[in-house]
């Protein structure tokens, strides 16, 4: 059983895990847990030999608790991983992964931001409003970590930056944050399509170019806060406004 790579789950009882087939197991004697947190290093745990990896389920989210493997592995390669990381060759590797990274980011964040106003496809009387909105969707869910569709290659770009752009005005347009809704199987999911028809009918009036009321339009008072403020008059322009009236 040892020699046998394995996903496992947490167990109650010290010293035990709970297998696929939910049987109980015991850990095997000289084997330690490795704590979640260096992917590196839990990559060559794997590699090396049989491993436990503990897999804790919330909903349809997982979560890594650690890997089980023998603890005088655990300790070489943790021993190998110190002396690596003070190299200062692979603290320059690290370094330019880190720029690369970042320049991926940005590149990536301003394609984005094309692809919701591309998709927004506002009116000419509304390009300030498409180009504030497409900012303040692709700021929130660009970034790494996010856990938003921006962030999954599965769909293409555009299709993306449409479900963002609902995802948005579902938070900031409609109610449906403070919503009260019934547990009751799919009942969530009507509602968000419900929301989102709603949404893609105020898109369409910008689209359009229609008169848009400002004090009672969700999309006008969401973007509202985030539009720039006039410029205060200096001292000096102020005194001069003074002096011509």
């Amino acid at each position: 059983m040892p020699t046998e790579t394995r996903e496992v789950r947490p167990f109650s009882k010290p010293g035990h895990v709970l297998a696929a087939d939910t049987r109980v197991l015991a850990i095997p004697a000289g084997w330690a847990l490795l704590p979640p947190g260096d992917a590196a290093l839990s990559k060559r745990i794997k590699q090396d030999g049989p491993t436990w990896t503990v897999i804790e389920m919330k909903g349809n989210k997982r979560f890594s608790r650690g890997i089980w493997a023998p603890a005088t592995r655990i300790a070489a390669l943790q021993a190998e991983r110190a002396a690596e990381l003070l190299d200062p060759a692979y603290q320059r590797q690290l370094a330019a992964g880190r720029n690369r990274r970042a320049a991926e980011q940005v590149a990536y964040a301003e394609d984005f931001r094309a692809a919701v106003q591309a998709f927004l496809n506002f009116h000419t009387h509304f390009r300030g409003e498409a180009q504030l909105m497409s900012k303040l969707i692709a700021d929130h869910a660009v970034p790494v970590g996010s856990g938003t569709v921006a962030r999954t290659e599965r769909i293409p770009i555009e299709q993306r930056a449409e479900a963002a752009t609902i995802a948005w005005m579902r938070h900031q347009t409609t109610g449906y944050d403070t919503m009260e809704i019934p547990r009751v199987k799919d009942r969530r999911r009507e509602v968000r399509r419900m929301l989102a028809q709603r949404s893609v009918q105020l898109l369409a009036r910008y689209r359009q170019g229609q008169p848009i009321e400002v004090s009672t339009c969700p999309l006008a008072r969401a973007l509202a806060p985030h539009r720039p403020k006039p410029a205060a008059a200096s001292p000096a322009a102020a005194a001069q406004i003074s002096l011509a009236l």
